[in-house]
């Protein structure tokens, strides 16, 4: 990313947003491919809206018109007497917004689900994390051109922005961990206009950065080490955002101070826990041998690319997402890999029979051999031992059987912890002044009338940056539907919403095709969506529980 000087904040530097390319595009997963797709671009859809403009008549009420502007996409969405222009890709990973889903004043991303706001551009929900350009309009008689272009820094307050932050604010903000939620926090702080000290807490040398692409494209050696850090090399000092490396020790509630193993301490005027969860690890003979690793860092990821490449075969112990993304990524650099799982089909427990055995199917199309129904008993330097007695040859063992929150500091200090860190609608902890989010955190659901806790990045981004808004009183509920993808092969599973338990699985469209839509629901009403190839279909389904529409769900996936 290039920066240049801020005008009117002389010595800022201030970031030149440019769309990233899409790393993980819906129908290819290959970097390379990504290039491919973005080179394309240069043969731009729809109008001229500089030169020739569009019809007024042709940008009906609440439509998405697709047109271009000085060689670049950009998206016309009509409200009312209102008309919007905005860039047309996703600043995430480069979405097509003109297939996605407009509510409101925002336009939702099919990929991956971020929203931004039409009239300011401004991302107002992740993973997109850099506003749009947006574009003026001109009426010249019955035609729509677009005039000037605008472009904002990602952290520039809007007047909305402004508008939600009220009250005293603390002295200081301190945040533990510098992962999705962490990182998306301190940029919230900012973005609020916030002029107190931040200070982010981590141990890992490289954080922020782009967790979900290291078991994928990344793994696979499918997308550049320059696309995993979140922001460019000065970003966060430019921002007056400290970065601090070491590791908490405790956490002193009536004083309000972090202390460091180091020996230092931090004060505090609100602390945000946000320490994430460690990889489970196997608890059997051979478990610590040097070819057996987890996979939840950078540092992880690095360490099994160089493993791979000195490597013929995998096992992998786990059909978890981790799991599977890294049985596809090892696929893609030419090991024979083997999965090893206890349940009968891979995912049943999240995606339900049918769509684990259509993930196992495809799995299977590229190489993977399953060993379902089967634990381990041993792991040896060159093989791993099944519960049934047969011996996988293995140069490299990945061990993806679900993770663990990181709740040690949050027990000590004295908060209230029930499988998570237990907080309130607004992400508050049962010590005044301390807030949690991401993987630690358990909410109250509206959706589903529960108190959960979610181990997903699209999630603890949000949830990063509502603790952010209420750490300045906003006091804004965290209501956000829960969503999830993951990549297999070519094939991008995306699922909104949050069930546990169900007792009716219904699907629309062809599961064998590659081409549905699966409900989850209980006792009648609808908790979660998973789509395959129906990217607008779970957007829409997204939307839909968000506002409790039964009737909505029912007709799009049920019926459908």
């Amino acid at each position: 990313m290039e920066y240049h000087l801020n005008a009117d904040h002389p010595g800022r530097l201030d970031a030149i947003i440019r769309p990233r390319l899409p790393i993980q595009p819906f129908r290819s997963s290959s970097f390379l491919e990504a290039v491919n797709l973005s080179s394309q671009s240069e043969q731009l859809a729809g109008p001229d809206l500089v030169k020739d403009g569009v019809s007024l008549s042709d940008v009906a009420d609440g439509a998405r018109l697709l047109g271009h502007a000085d060689g670049e996409p950009v998206l016309v969405v009509r409200q009312g007497d209102e008309i919007f222009a905005v860039a047309a890709s996703c600043t995430h990973y480069g979405g097509p917004l003109a297939e996605g889903l407009v509510v409101g004043e925002t336009v939702r991303c099919p990929w991956h689900h971020a929203a931004f706001n039409l009239r300011t551009g401004e991302a107002v929900r992740a993973p997109a994390l850099n506003p749009l350009a947006c574009w003026s309009t001109v009426r010249r008689g019955d035609r729509l051109h677009v005039g000037s272009k605008r472009e904002r820094d990602p952290l520039t307050p809007t007047a909305d922005d402004l508008a939600t932050v009220r009250g005293d604010h603390p002295s200081s903000v301190v945040i533990v961990g510098a992962g999705a939620a962490g990182s998306a926090a301190a940029e919230m702080l900012r973005r609020l206009g916030y002029g107190g000290p931040v200070t982010m807490v981590d141990a890992e040398d490289d954080s922020p950065y782009d967790r979900p692409n290291l078991s994928k494209d990344y793994l696979a050696g499918e997308a550049e080490a320059e696309w995993i850090p979140l922001r460019p090399d000065g970003f966060y000092e430019e921002n007056d955002i400290h970065i601090v490396r070491g590791k908490v020790e405790s956490i002193n509630t009536e004083g309000r101070t972090v202390r460091l193993e180091d020996g230092s301490s931090h004060p505090y005027g609100v602390l945000l826990l946000a320490t994430g969860a460690a990889p489970r690890a196997l608890d059997i003979p051979g478990h610590d041998l040097p070819h057996v690793h987890l996979l939840r860092s950078l540092d992880d990821s690095n360490r099994l690319i160089a493993l791979a490449g000195r490597s013929a075969r995998a096992v992998v112990m786990g059909a978890s997402f981790i799991g599977l993304e890294v049985a596809a990524s090892l696929r893609k650099r030419g090991l024979e890999v083997h999965v090893v799982a206890p349940e009968s089909h891979p995912l049943a427990r999240v995606l339900g029979a049918e769509l684990g055995s259509m993930v196992r199917t495809i799995h299977e199309e590229h190489g993977v051999q399953f060993h379902l129904e089967q634990t381990a008993t041993s792991i040896e330097k060159d093989a791993v031992v099944l519960k049934n007695g047969e011996r996988l040859p293995a140069d490299m063992v990945v061990v993806g059987i679900g993770v663990i929150p990181r709740l040690e500091l949050a027990e000590a200090a004295g908060l209230s912890v029930d499988h998570g860190v237990l907080v309130n609608e607004y992400l508050e902890s049962s010590v005044p002044g301390i807030y949690a989010a991401g993987d630690i955190a358990r909410w109250p659901d509206p959706h589903s009338g529960a108190a959960i806790r979610v181990e997903h990045w699209v999630v603890a981004q949000r949830q990063g940056q509502t603790a952010a808004r209420n750490i300045l009183g906003a006091r804004e509920k965290f209501d956000a539907v829960p969503f999830f993808w993951s990549m297999h092969y070519d094939v991008a599973v995306r699922y909104a919403g949050h069930a546990e338990k169900w007792d009716e699985v219904a699907v629309s469209g062809d599961v064998a095709a590659r081409d549905c839509s699966v409900a989850f629901r209980k006792g009648g009403r609808t908790l979660a969506v998973a789509s395959v190839k129906r990217d607008l279909q779970n957007l829409e389904a997204a939307a839909a529980l968000e506002r409790n529409d039964e009737g909505a769900l029912h007709a799009m996936v049920v019926g459908g």
